[in-house]
């Protein structure tokens, strides 16, 4: 279903886009005449079975990624400075996957924040008062910044970050985030359509971070034939061998 070294996923590019964005659009549109079928159902389900999600939906928080991938990327950068040879190259690469890290998880929430300030949606707590599509736009609080979910934008947009780099474990990490994304839904923080306009924000988010960074020629490389790859890691490799040795 999606190959990471494509530059944009689902088929996404110059001549498609607006197909995607129609697509994306009645997506939505179907998910709104579900909303408080789905959310409303949900957070009436037995305490046993939604004490998972509660378990499980932390995971979308993005402080326990943002802020250890921030500390190591400047520490690996200051680390530089007194290393020589294989030891600097092989810091610089730590610090350049510590920084994608963190960048590729911070601008989807980026663009989450603004979202969610701008559109103002209420959240399910507020049904009973003001109705499922209520809105406040601008000037609100958390309660009315539902849409998108911060959550799905975190836990989808890590599973491709970590995935450009490590491919083998992105359908465990997907599949994690599409969970957490879900789980939303039954701890009464979202709709099911906030929750989809978050994963679709943490996916193009993060495939936009990852195109900027191979533009840019860090950390990934476009290949001959238009796909994104990360580039080789020489210092790191180097390490390995001589540890194994």
């Amino acid at each position: 279903m999606f190959d990471l070294q494509k530059p944009w996923p689902l088929g996404l590019d110059r001549k498609t886009w607006p197909f995607f964005l129609v697509g994306m659009v009645a997506i939505l549109g179907l998910l709104g005449s579900i909303d408080v079928l789905a959310s409303r159902g949900a957070i009436e389900w037995p305490d046993t079975w939604r004490a998972p999600f509660f378990f499980i939906t932390d995971y979308g928080l993005s402080d326990w990624i943002l802020i250890p991938s921030l500390v190591l990327m400047i520490l690996l950068r200051l680390a530089m400075f007194p290393l020589k040879g294989t030891w600097r190259q092989a810091s610089g690469e730590l610090a350049a996957i510590s920084s994608f890290i963190f960048v590729g998880v911070a601008v989807p929430g980026l663009i989450t924040t603004v979202l969610k300030r701008l559109i103002g949606r209420g959240r399910p707590e507020e049904f009973e008062t003001f109705g499922a599509f209520s809105f406040q736009n601008l000037v609100n609080d958390w309660t009315f910044q539902s849409f998108p979910s911060g959550h799905a934008t975190t836990a989808i947009a890590t599973a491709f970050v970590v995935g450009f780099m490590m491919p083998p474990l992105f359908p465990l990490l997907l599949a994690v985030g599409i969970v957490v994304s879900i789980s939303r839904v039954p701890v009464g923080a979202h709709y099911p359509t906030d929750v989809f306009a978050g994963l679709i924000v943490g996916m193009l988010g993060a495939y936009l971070v990852r195109n900027l960074f191979a533009r840019k020629g860090w950390l990934f490389m476009q290949l001959p034939d238009g796909r994104i790859g990360i580039k080789p890691l020489e210092g790191l490799r180097r390490l390995v061998h001589r540890a194994r040795a």
